[in-house]
């Protein structure tokens, strides 16, 4: 035998033998944080000279940078995008708060295709995109959920969160709680597989921090400043710093205790934000904040770690998006997607083992919100009013070049256009619905297998003088409801006949107790009675600074338990209202919550 055939063989053998051991290599594990309201500039890593992340730099350190990373204008865009590899037009979600942050139900997630692969799969935090079952994350894939399902939440000091369905008041901030629920979840599932998708609710206002995180900033100077300096307030900048310095601790625990378990080597951990800075702060010079589609608005930090397969400290410059987390992800785990809708999204493995093919394809990124729509290339960006700038050499936007290359503005302006057309159809354009409207989609009410259906201020609409709390409504409670014109309306979609036990979370002033209230749904009545009163003080201590006027100060609501209540399968409005009113107000209200009893 020949030297070239016993060469020939013993490579075979090579690759036999490495393929083998590949294959029967362990499933890695993956952890998934997400930072809320985070600006590019808010991090050590990228040149912020104010703030100390030293746990999240790491990630970038011992792992692979994305550098030119590009999530949506506001948050709940950005997580419909990581959950399904799609622009979140595609997947329903067209606004914040009021039913329209749902994902439609045809949508299947990257928490769906680790489940369906043996992973244990938890998420603990904002979640953000539905929060009536099957919008729930638990319907989407996640196998255990701890946290709060809608976005802005106006209690960050020892807040009443969600776990499974059921509500209770935690202790603690709220950062470190749904950290140490996430640590729990790691701790029981390190001998298998899991998924384990940590979203913060910071920075995202309202500006509360630990008072140890608060020392550290509130006289310090801010030297680095917006690039747009007469709009940084700069107490924002030092409690959303704060903030940041908060979630990097956090994010050292989760680090600490993948180490501890032996899991750090075989463990992905990604990091990114989903949107630009909440307040006008540094960000390198970008232009544009959260709620823009220029690049301070949509660009975000990315960092992908896992040691055991990915290269240390490389950065990718290729543009990218939240679109491509879910065929990455899955890619890196050697998991089969689940669902056949067509991706967005690319796998971007090759790029972050530093293996693909030169040159890696062109390809464009899109951005909308309320109306408007920018795309990015490699080099270029085509701004919403049709503005071109070329960013390698003028990344903060500062001189319009469609007049120099009209052909490329022109070329740009008809991906734009065919872009709104494929995501919005014909007519649409991407207008939002109408200011806080909420969503007509009905909200599913009566499932067996989770039989309990919040139904919060924040998915009702007030009728007569009923109002909500703050102009903000994810956080909202409804107010003023002083007469018999007065009432609240909650359009459901219920899927079992059966009886439900009513629950209001509700505060009235003592004096005014005794109002006779009655919830309706098609034919079927319930009344009770608001007693006995309960009239407690508005927080005012949680906050490390002013609380933005638009957002609820909270307080404490407590159960009504309103009785039984029958109701027929089918779509129609659930009614509150009062019929009796003795004093001058009925009562607040935050929530309706309806349980399955039986049929």
């Amino acid at each position: 035998m020949n030297a070239f055939k016993i060469a020939g063989i013993f490579l075979q053998m090579v690759f036999v033998s490495t393929f083998a051991a590949v294959a029967a290599a362990p499933h890695p594990n993956v952890v998934v944080l997400l930072a809320d309201d985070a600006g590019w500039g808010d991090y050590s890593r990228n040149g912020n000279q104010q703030v100390s992340t030293p746990h999240i730099d790491s990630l970038a350190r011992d792992g692979v940078t994305l550098d030119r990373f590009y999530v949506c204008p506001v948050c709940s865009p950005t997580r419909a995008e990581l959950l399904t590899g799609r622009y979140h037009p595609r997947t329903g979600v067209r606004g914040v708060s009021t039913g329209q942050e749902r994902m439609d139900l045809d949508e299947r997630t990257i928490a769906e295709a680790f489940q369906a692969a043996g992973y244990a799969t938890g998420a603990f935090g904002k979640w953000h995109n539905g929060s009536q079952w099957p919008y729930h994350p638990m319907a989407r894939g996640f196998d255990d959920y701890f946290g709060h399902t809608s976005g802005h939440w106006g209690e960050y000091f020892d807040a009443p969160l969600e776990r499974r369905g059921r509500m209770e008041r935690t202790q603690g901030y709220i950062v470190d709680v749904c950290t140490d629920e996430a640590l729990a979840f790691i701790g029981l599932h390190r001998a298998k597989p899991f998924f384990c998708y940590v979203p913060f609710t910071t920075p995202h206002s309202p500006w509360a921090v630990p008072e140890e995180d608060w020392k550290r900033f509130q006289d310090k100077p801010i030297t680095q400043l917006a690039t747009q300096p007469a709009q940084e307030n700069l107490d924002h900048t030092r409690c959303a710093l704060a903030m940041l310095e908060n979630q990097d601790r956090n994010v050292g625990r989760i680090l600490d205790k993948l180490a501890e378990f032996e899991l750090a080597d075989n463990t992905i951990v990604v990091y990114f934000s989903d949107n630009g800075p909440n307040s006008a702060r540094w960000t390198g010079g970008m232009k544009g904040r959260k709620g823009s589609t220029d690049e301070g608005g949509v660009r975000s930090v990315c960092f992908v770690r896992w040691p055991a397969r990915l290269p240390r400290g490389r950065t990718v410059p290729h543009i990218a998006g939240a679109i491509d987390l879910l065929p990455t992800l899955t890619a890196l785990a050697g998991v089969a997607r689940v669902g056949d809708k067509p991706l967005d999204g690319r796998d971007l493995s090759p790029l972050l083992r530093g293996t693909a093919a030169s040159p890696w394809p062109e390809r464009m990124i899109f951005s909308t919100w309320a109306g408007r729509v920018s795309v990015r290339t490699q080099q270029h960006r085509l701004d919403s009013t049709g503005a071109l700038y070329d960013m390698a050499a003028d990344p903060g936007q500062t001189r319009n070049i469609a007049g120099e290359q009209p052909e490329l503005a022109a070329r740009l302006g008809q991906a734009v256009a065919d872009w709104r057309t494929e995501m919005f159809g014909t007519d649409a354009g991407a207008k939002p619905p109408r200011g806080q409207a909420v969503d007509p989609r009905p909200i599913p009410v009566g499932y067996p297998e989770f039989p309990i259906t919040m139904l919060p201020a924040r998915d009702g609409e007030p009728r007569g003088g009923v109002r909500r709390s703050s102009g903000a409504p994810n956080c909202s409670y409804f107010v003023n409801w002083t007469d018999l014109e007065g009432h609240m309306v909650w359009n459901l979609d219920v899927q079992t006949t059966g009886n439900y036990e009513a629950v209001i979370d509700y505060t009235c002033p003592i004096r005014d107790a005794g109002s006779e209230i009655e919830l309706s749904f098609g034919a079927n009545r319930l009344r009770g009675s608001v007693k006995p009163g309960w009239d407690p003080p508005l927080y005012t201590n949680q906050d490390t600074l002013p609380r933005p006027s638009g957002e609820s100060q909270m307080k404490e609501f407590r159960p009504l338990t309103l009785g039984t209540i029958r109701l027929e399968k089918g779509a129609g409005p659930l009614t509150l209202r009062a019929v009796e009113i003795p004093g001058g107000s009925v009562m607040d209200v935050r929530r309706v919550t309806l349980t399955l009893a039986g049929s």
